[in-house]
């Protein structure tokens, strides 16, 4: 299974890439932390990884090493607003829940 972005997180990222002026594009990971077990990391990848996998979605590339990639096999990465509020939103097929703010999930 792929690791995808929407249409609008793919835009999202660009975006910021090209305002940084440098980046090859988006590292997701995973980290013991949070409430629920596992939280994501997102970071901008300017080198590769020796383990890492690669996936391309809407131009974006997206960067996963291989610890990370069994969490997340299959995760499309949305980015949208709700109000006031916006930011990344995981759709993830391997949590089995994760806690109400959807920071942290458990596997």
């Amino acid at each position: 299974m792929a690791i995808t972005l929407t249409e609008q997180a793919a835009r999202h990222v660009a975006r910021h890439l090209e305002k940084r002026g440098k980046g090859l594009g988006l590292r997701l990971g995973v980290r013991a932390s949070g409430c629920s077990g596992m939280a994501y990391k997102l970071e901008f990848v300017d080198e590769t990884g020796d383990d890492d996998e690669i996936y391309e979605s809407h131009g974006v590339k997206v960067f996963v090493d291989a610890k990370s990639l069994p969490y997340l096999e299959g995760v499309e990465l949305d980015y949208g607003r709700e109000g006031l509020n916006e930011g990344f939103r995981f759709n993830n097929p391997n949590a089995k829940n994760q806690c109400g703010c959807g920071e942290s999930f458990n596997v």
